[in-house]
């Protein structure tokens, strides 16, 4: 994969992607990689996709952050590297919430967004912030969390997959990642946010719960929510073909990105006066 900004990355770009359409940049959850995002999403017909690792997770090298907004500058890095002016922005648990802070704070930087399994604040259970970064409790905290990842309908191996990724997680970046989702909370902040967003949620989703969602579509005012069946937190792996068919229509109907503007060429000596 290559890397940019020092985060390592999957590209894809489809051959009829059109000139005029945003990059999306899908931006995973804590404890995950580029791979929290089945092919049917990394993948997506007639779009240009980038999936990056944050710093510390997958192939990224460095350590992992403690906020969100830290996690929101490194995203920021890395569309600068590769020259991206806006893009819209799809984000799963915590990166729903890197997703709303880019909004709010480089809105110009964000064409779109999607938010799944999220919220404007994130508590995370006593449980999981006591265990999450010892290693001698790690691996009950990942059996906890990914636990609660998945509705009861997950097929086994799909739950055995999950574990085995979170395993291979450093416990401080593991921990640090709950520690920023705790510390989020943008709900005074909402109504600022001017991107049409579109809010997905599992219906079993014991993570964020329905009901945060909900205040995501009632706090964005261009927003509109899906309450997908038969799925929980990780509502894009338990459902992936439904929430691609989901993004496609979104992305779809998103108004085409405007080329940049000529620069006046002024003669020396010359004044431009409005």
């Amino acid at each position: 994969m290559p890397a940019s900004a020092g985060l390592y990355y999957f590209s894809h770009a489809a051959e009829d992607a059109r000139p005029n359409r945003p990059p999306v940049i899908l931006i995973h959850g804590a404890g995950g990689n580029h791979l929290s995002w089945p092919p049917q999403i990394r993948r997506l017909a007639g779009e240009t996709i980038h999936a990056p690792d944050l710093p510390g997770h997958g192939q990224s090298e460095g350590a992992g952050r403690q906020s969100i907004e830290a996690y929101a500058d490194d995203v920021i890095a890395f569309m600068n590297a590769l020259k991206i002016r806006a893009a819209v922005i799809v984000g799963i648990s915590m990166g729903s919430a890197i997703a709303l802070t880019l909004a709010l704070k480089y809105p110009k930087k964000v064409a779109g967004l999607a938010l799944l399994g999220g919220g404007a604040k994130m508590r995370v259970a006593a449980s999981i912030l006591e265990t999450a970064g010892n290693p001698n409790t790690f691996e009950s905290a990942v059996g906890l969390i990914n636990t609660n990842c998945f509705s009861e309908n997950a097929p086994q191996n799909l739950l055995q997959l999950s574990r085995q990724r979170l395993l291979k997680m450093r416990p401080p970046v593991l921990l640090g990642d709950f520690l920023a989702c705790n510390e989020f909370n943008v709900i005074d902040q909402l109504e600022k946010i001017t991107a049409p967003a579109l809010v997905i949620c599992g219906a079993q989703d014991k993570m964020t719960p329905p009901k945060f969602s909900e205040s995501l579509r009632d706090g964005i005012s261009n927003s509109r929510l899906h309450i997908v069946d038969h799925a929980g937190h990780m509502v894009m792996l338990e459902q992936p073909d439904e929430v691609a068919n989901l993004l496609k229509q979104f992305l779809d109907g998103l108004p085409p990105r405007r080329k940049p503007a000529k620069p006046r060429l002024i003669p020396d000596g010359a004044t431009d006066s409005v």
